[in-house]
């Protein structure tokens, strides 16, 4: 009789087990349902634009949308560029560096412009002669700006194995000898190889052209001509880049700022929430790059109104978003000082095919 009633409640017990999991699976599958599908369209917008924006999630929202639903959200989803190429007679490069005094325009300009500084106080992570790397936190973000005095040192690097495979940003720094170091534009990416083999678009090292192939995406070409102004076209070929004298570039985008006029962002963007390395440069020729962490708990990354805002506090007349991701690196003397996340979670970067290197 005992062994009866302890089999009874065995199976009492064991229904009720499937009965709580049943419930959790339902109820989890009428959440997820109702974020998929329901009236909120704001995890949909997210989940869509995340996924066709990164380089190996975008078979997600195509497993759940269709082919028409994801092209209308991308479509409320973007933008919209600036339909101008750089004036480049308004950047009137000065002899600036961060050992001269003189007014400032607001404490921004004064963050990285003012010689001396408390580092503790302006959140000055590094000082050199030749650039200073600010700290940079936001909603979501951790990071730094690197300020760049002098653009003529500024060169493209680019793998040293082109068409073959990509190269880690330090190593192409190390090979360099560059200072300073960030990511740079776009690359083919066949079947998520993540090799980082071949530049999309143009690009030029030292006014040479070492890539020229057909892009036709947001953005354009980004480098610097032999003025040492950062050149922003939506015209992305060679015989334009030649036309605009320039001498090292890549091609990424979208653009954020072009002559002073500030992209409009539609939506959340289409960028969705990530990592990212943006570049920028002021009215008197100081150069800023932008390096953003994302992909761990509550740093999930910036979006483009994130890097629009932060390149026009600091005084920024054009700008463009760079390769982001598990792409978004600095370097300092060969070693990374960011904290990239692959798509898997680990702490790590990836091969890429460019960079922008400061070398004296």
């Amino acid at each position: 009789m005992a062994k009866h009633m302890a089999r009874k409640e065995k199976r009492k017990l064991k229904s009720r087990i499937i009965t709580i999991i049943l419930s959790i699976i339902i109820i989890g599958a009428l959440a997820l349902a109702f974020l998929l599908y329901g009236p909120y369209s704001g995890f949909r917008e997210y989940l869509i634009t995340v996924g066709m924006t990164s380089m190996t999630h975008d078979w997600i929202p195509k497993l759940f949308y269709s082919d028409e639903t994801i092209e209308k959200v991308m479509a409320n989803n973007r933008v919209d560029e600036v339909k101008e190429d750089t004036n480049t007679a308004e950047i009137k490069k000065e002899e600036t560096t961060n050992t001269e005094e003189k007014q400032y325009a607001n404490d921004y300009e004064k963050q990285i412009l003012a010689p001396n500084l408390d580092k503790s106080k302006y959140n000055i992570y590094k000082d050199d002669k030749d650039y200073r790397i600010i700290n940079i936190k936001g909603k979501g973000y951790t990071g730094f700006l690197a300020v760049v005095y002098d653009a003529s040192k500024i060169r493209t690097l680019v793998t040293s194995k082109l068409g073959v495979t990509g190269q880690y940003l330090t190593t192409m720094a190390k090979n360099n000898n560059a200072k300073l170091a960030i990511n740079g534009g776009k690359f083919y990416d066949p079947k998520y190889s993540s090799n980082g083999a071949t530049p999309r678009g143009v690009t030029y090292v030292n006014g040479k052209c070492v890539t020229s192939y057909k892009y036709t995406s947001t953005g354009g070409i980004i480098g610097f001509n032999k003025d040492d102004v950062l050149v922003l076209s939506s015209t992305c070929t060679k015989a334009n880049a030649e036309k605009l004298n320039i001498r090292d570039c890549v091609t990424c985008g979208p653009f954020l700022i072009v002559n002073g006029k500030s992209s409009t962002v539609v939506g959340n963007g289409g960028w969705g929430v990530a990592p990212r390395t943006a570049i920028g440069q002021r009215k008197d020729g100081v150069v800023l790059w932008l390096v953003l962490d994302g992909r761990a708990i509550g740093r999930q990354g910036a979006d483009m109104d994130d890097l629009i805002e932060i390149m026009e506090r600091y005084g920024a007349v054009n700008a463009a978003n760079l390769d982001g991701g598990t792409s978004s690196v600095m370097a300092v003397d060969g070693e990374l000082i960011n904290d990239p996340i692959d798509s898997t979670g680990a702490h790590k970067t990836r091969f890429i095919a460019t960079g922008f290197g400061l070398i004296d």
